[in-house]
């Protein structure tokens, strides 16, 4: 859940399990970052945005970092103009993703699919209302 959406007993409560399970403070560390990744996201102007991502991606290079952590600031560094774009665009491969993952799904609930056509139409049907009109009209060759 955001930062933000947190009320005062809900954040102490993160607080003192995090003290509690996380000796090395790696989780909380995580969680911090996450929330400034958040605020880039959130962030209106393009140039505070880049800003705002260039100190996360130092941040997260510092030799005192976990390794995963180092990990997303080199993946930051590698995608940072990209990162950047999205402020300029406004969208987002989540679209692409959602539908990505639904054929995923639809793969592994369709173990012993013969043919494509039984395939074709078992997507349909997961991905909602198919025309039936029109289903019986399509050719795959």
């Amino acid at each position: 859940m955001g930062e933000e959406k947190l009320d005062a007993d809900a954040t102490q409560r993160l607080e003192s399990l995090l003290e509690l399970g996380d000796p090395n403070a790696e989780v909380a560390i995580a969680y911090r970052i996450k929330e400034r990744l958040r605020d880039f996201y959130r962030a209106s102007d393009p140039l505070e945005a880049r800003q705002l991502l260039k100190e996360l991606e130092r941040h997260c290079l510092k030799r005192a970092m976990p390794p995963e952590i180092q990990r997303l600031g080199r993946t930051i560094r590698k995608w940072f103009e990209k990162l950047c774009n999205y402020h300029l665009a406004k969208v987002s491969n989540g679209p692409t993703e959602a539908l990505n993952n639904l054929v995923k799904r639809i793969k592994r609930i369709g173990f012993g699919f013969r043919n494509f056509e039984n395939y074709r139409i078992r997507a349909l049907l997961y991905a909602g209302k198919p025309n039936w009109r029109v289903l019986g009209s399509i050719v795959v060759r």
